[in-house]
């Protein structure tokens, strides 16, 4: 996912930091297929 290190020292807060990092991924992911205008129809149902 572009990021070999966490920023966070804790495995609570590493164990947040990647929950953050893989919602982003997918994100992405679902904006390139969808598109924006189709996410945010999505969203709304």
């Amino acid at each position: 996912m572009g990021s070999t290190h966490f920023q966070m020292k804790t495995l609570k807060h590493v164990g947040t930091e990647m929950a953050l990092h893989v919602l982003a991924y997918n994100m992405k992911r679902v904006m390139q297929i969808l598109g924006n205008g189709g996410l945010i129809e999505a969203m709304r149902a």
